[in-house]
């Protein structure tokens, strides 16, 4: 398939030199992709509905005290880690950094084993070891989010080039933030990945604010997807907060990166609702801010409102599938309040020393 070098019908123009659009306007982006299938529309919901649930749900824990360490929610982003699944294949493979619940959710791991792990118990997905940060599932091709801000680049780029050298036709994904997208072993990874010509697609996942600083003063080139141009990387701004506009673009990007072209840039334009975690006030921008994000580009809000503007569900049963994903996360909280933590005798085992 040809690098996607220019905008199609629906889809988002390729940076490379293009104007900047206003990045304070996920939505402005670009045009809307054309829409999906009821079938497609009822699955993105349901997916960021659970993600949105059970990320409710850990803050309640965390606030309670049940849930102890860092905990970073993925609040506002949902679009993003439910419109790159779509794109996925069966082995292929997905590492992120430490704001990381909706990814380990999408990947197809189990509700309880998360928020086990976040409440360190036994039937955590680490054993109740790792907490927020340390989780990880070989078996849904999940390989962890990664306290070390940018540690995931150079380890997805890592696992892309296990596949090349393998010659499997698998791709992974490599998902990082603003704030990691200025560290140099990024860009060390850059130029392996392009010269190798390495399967990997690289989703800058820019929420506006690295901890508490916000892009424009962080950030020489706020415009992300031109950071690969050096080394010959075609990147792409994405609507984040439009699952549709996500699923056309991660597409392309992964059908680019499985066909042999090397790797591929997406700056997802999306924006967090909560803190950085759970101890940041988020005093660093106005609450007005917040709300018009909520009110005019909610990315769940979207996909309920074209459900019901086509007469593809009604209201009753959008509160129904609302219901079954609280139930599904009221019985991870559940097990994960009961679940014993680990015997002492677990301290020095599945440790690399």
């Amino acid at each position: 398939m040809a690098v996607a070098k220019e905008s199609g019908a629906g889809a988002s123009a390729v940076r490379r030199g293009a104007t900047k659009p206003d990045v304070a306007e996920p939505a402005e982006a670009a045009a809307a992709p054309a829409g999906f299938t009821r079938e497609e529309e009822l699955a993105a919901y349901r997916d960021m509905l659970l993600i949105r649930r059970f990320e409710e749900k850990a803050g309640q824990m965390y606030g309670m005290g049940l849930i102890g360490g860092f905990c970073h929610l993925y609040i506002g982003q949902e679009a993003v880690v439910v419109g790159m699944q779509m794109c996925l294949e069966p082995g292929d493979q997905v590492i992120t950094g430490y704001r990381d619940h909706g990814h380990m959710l999408v990947a197809g791991m189990d509700a309880r084993g998360v928020m086990a792990e976040l409440t360190g118990r036994r039937g955590g997905y680490s054993k109740g070891k790792g907490g927020s940060m340390h989780m990880f599932s070989i078996e849904k091709g999940f390989y962890g989010g990664h306290g070390i801000v940018g540690a995931q680049v150079s380890l997805g780029t890592g696992l892309a080039f296990a596949n090349r050298y393998r010659d499997n036709g698998k791709i992974s994904l490599a998902y990082f933030g603003d704030g990691a997208a200025n560290q140099g072993q990024v860009y060390e990874s850059f130029n392996m990945a392009s010269l190798w010509k390495l399967p990997v697609v690289y989703v800058v996942e820019n929420n506006k604010y690295a901890m508490g600083t916000s892009v424009s003063r962080s950030s020489a080139q706020p415009d992300f997807s031109k950071r690969g141009i050096s080394f010959d990387i075609p990147g792409e701004q994405v609507d984040g907060m439009d699952v549709r506009a996500v699923r056309a673009a991660g597409a392309r990007a992964v059908a680019h990166a499985r066909s042999g072209h090397g790797p591929f840039i997406l700056e997802m334009l999306t924006y967090r609702y909560r803190g950085h975690s759970m101890s940041d006030p988020a005093k660093y921008r106005a609450k007005d801010e917040v709300q018009k994000m909520r009110e005019e580009h909610d990315p769940i809000e979207q996909v309920r409102a074209r459900l019901i503007n086509n007469a593809w569900a009604s209201e009753d049963e959008l509160k129904k599938v609302d219901a079954e994903v609280r139930a599904i996360v009221n019985e991870a909280a559940e097990f994960a309040t009961v679940e014993p933590e680990p015997d002492p005798s677990e301290l020095y085992t599945d440790i690399l020393r």
